[in-house]
């Protein structure tokens, strides 16, 4: 072996801490193991077994799901491999309806006796369950599918893809951003592949194969004179795509600002570049005058505030409460819904769910209680319009099925309502982001997720970035630093005064998006244009200024 084959070789099998929806039963696995494939007939087979025991022994209804899940992280520093770890989590999990009441139970031993006795378990968890019960789940209709199959819509699968390759490419990035003046440098690239088999006693059994990606870094520029450091995270978005996500596509640019962004495809080597030059630029760069300013955010910034005040404040579950104990509950309280015009934004707000988006992180076939995906409005012209559902829920809000929001991270974890893809809407006539900017006299123009903070109802927020520009009179005159914008989520949406078009519109996501007790993650993606919001309070977050 020589020294760029041990490079790429140390370290495999280690790191499993950078993955995500890692099973407590994941096994580390050889990377061309998750080439294999498990014949949909032979899980029809196993799934047959519990849907006909729960019958047996007095469920009024149970749903199956066999998963493999499929992870592989590469993580480097410099130039070198940090970690590589490939791991695989195979099982089913039940989950029935007995006297009323829910019962689940999993199970790693994937034997007809071992899946009938760990059915009769989730039965009886039901049945002992039943006897606390105040009223029994009240399921929305949902017609049985037959057999069913759906596919993320790759070109090339990530895992067929050598390690060595995908390595060379993050020491590439690397190199990119240590020849244009970084100091330090962190790679990651993150792929997920879930092959999912979902069987019900309605008459559904449905196989799919879903696909995720997320290519990241984080730059580091050091001024040796001053000490002061800045740095910058790439500006990927993860993608429900397969390697062909981390292609060389055209970057676009924004006039009277040097940057290279990207949609659909993502040069990361030309990122990395551009990430060294910014954190040069960030550390000399103006400190923000706290006060009121015009925002226009990219839609790789506005996407995590899409995410934390619309996406989590429209939980149908978190807004009755269930997750008062450990995520909150939501401002959007169903009597505001009722109301039929509750003002949650100005007339350009029009949030959609969509789990159909080709690309997206939230893209499926059908959820995890076997409901075909959908697309409906939240917000419409700025007015709450709707919330996020599934199969039990459905009844509260009187709609006559599930919105197909189910979904559990592993086989090993019982499905529950989760986010789809939450989505701004572009402007229908045409709107360049130049003309955004022109309108500007005093603002700034934000890019990138920082940190931020939100209070349990998802109201009160404060968001930063990770690059901003100050506008002046309508144009961009420089960097800045220390930014950080605060508002409520109602007093934002209704600052919102403008949006680009389409051919602007861009996938913001994130593979970890947690909710739960035990604690689970889902990976969701929020679509923007660039939108402009006026007179949002901005502090300033240096420790020291001056």
């Amino acid at each position: 072996m020589d020294r760029k084959d041990f490079i790429r070789a140390s370290g495999l099998g280690l790191g499993a801490c950078f993955l995500g929806n890692i099973s407590t039963f994941a096994k580390v696995i050889e990377p061309e193991e998750a080439l294999r494939k498990i014949d949909a007939s032979k899980k029809k087979e196993l799934a047959d077994v519990a849907l006909n025991e729960a019958k047996r022994q007095g469920g009024s209804y149970a749903d199956v799901r066999i998963g493999r899940y499929l992870n592989q992280s590469i993580a480097t520093r410099e130039k070198r491999v940090q970690s590589m770890a490939s791991t695989e989590s195979y099982g089913i999990g039940i989950r029935v309806i007995a006297d009323g009441c829910w019962g689940f139970a999993a199970t790693d031993v994937m034997s007809k006796e071992s899946i009938a006795s760990t059915t009769a378990l989730a039965i009886a968890i039901a049945k002992g369950n039943a006897r606390f019960l105040k009223e029994p789940v009240q399921l929305a209709p949902q017609k049985g599918l037959g057999e069913q199959s759906w596919n993320t819509p790759i070109e090339k699968n990530p895992f067929a893809i050598s390690v060595g390759e995908k390595v060379d490419l993050l020491l590439s990035a690397n190199a990119a951003a240590l020849d244009n003046g970084a100091s330090f440098v962190n790679s990651n690239l993150f792929m997920i592949n879930e092959q999912k088999y979902f069987a019900s006693t309605d008459g559904s059994y449905i196989d799919q194969d879903i696909h995720r990606i997320w290519p990241n870094f984080t730059v580091t520029g050091i001024d040796r004179s001053s000490g002061k450091f800045e740095t910058r995270d790439s500006l990927s978005a993860p993608m429900g795509m397969g390697y062909e996500y981390l292609s060389a596509g055209q970057p676009y640019t924004i006039d009277g600002v040097n940057l290279k962004l990207f949609k659909n495809r993502y040069d990361m080597v030309l990122d990395a570049k551009e990430a060294a030059k910014h954190v040069q630029e960030k550390i000399s760069a103006k400190s923000i005058t706290p006060g009121k300013y015009d925002l226009v955010l990219d839609p790789s910034n506005l996407g995590l505030t899409i995410h934390e005040s619309t996406g989590h404040s429209t939980e149908l579950d978190r807004v009755l409460g269930y997750e008062a104990n450990y995520a909150g509950t939501s401002f959007l309280t169903l009597d505001k819904w009722k109301s039929g015009n509750f003002n949650f934004g100005s007339d350009l707000v029009n949030i959609v769910a969509d789990r159909k988006q080709k690309g997206s992180l939230g893209a499926i076939g059908f959820d995890d209680e076997g409901v075909p995906s959908q697309q409906w409005d939240i917000i419409s012209k700025g007015i709450l319009v709707n919330y996020q559902t599934i199969r039990d829920q459905a009844h509260i809000l009187g709609l006559k099925a599930s919105q197909g929001c189910c979904y559990a991270d592993s086989w090993d974890n019982i499905q529950f309502q989760r986010m789809p893809n939450v989505s701004l809407q572009a402007n229908s006539q045409k709107r360049p982001v130049a003309a955004l900017i022109k309108d500007v006299e005093k603002g700034i123009y934000i890019l990138g997720r920082g940190s931020y903070s939100i209070d349990q109802q998802r109201y009160n927020f404060q968001f930063g970035g990770q690059l901003y520009y100050e506008i002046s009179q309508g144009k961009i005159v420089g960097m800045l630093k220390d930014v950080a914008y605060q508002s409520n989520t109602q007093e934002f949406w209704n600052s919102m005064a403008d949006v680009a078009d389409k051919e602007d519109y861009r996938l913001f996501g994130t593979f970890f998006d947690g909710k739960g007790q035990p604690s689970q993650v889902s990976a969701v993606s929020h679509g923007s244009a660039t939108a402009r919001f006026n007179g949002v309070n901005v502090i300033n977050t240096a420790r020291n200024i001056g």
